[in-house]
């Protein structure tokens, strides 16, 4: 996916796609389990089922994101710190 690590973005991509997974299966459910009572009660529960997949996919969005800013930031570090060597090569000649 996103990520450079192959083992971590192998882990991360797999449990992103078990949340998705339970927010189906939580919705889907929660959904049959309750539409004998009302439509909207249905829905309302459907919605209320797939909220823990949703955090989990939270969870993980915001470590993907996280890792990416990371890489990010350690790449421009080595460009300031090249460009701070190019700058202090040219005033000391």
């Amino acid at each position: 996916m996103r990520l450079n690590d192959k083992p971590l973005g192998f882990v991360i991509n797999f449990l992103l796609g078990a949340a998705w997974a339970f927010v189906l299966i939580g919705a889907v459910t929660s959904f049959f389990a309750s539409y004998q009572n009302s439509f909207f009660f249905a829905v309302i529960s459907a919605v209320l089922g797939a909220l823990p997949g949703l955090l989990g996919v939270l969870v993980l969005e915001h470590i993907i994101t996280n890792k990416e800013n990371h890489e990010e930031l350690k790449k421009q570090t080595k460009l300031l710190q090249k460009l701070l060597m190019q700058k202090e090569n040219e005033s000391s000649e």
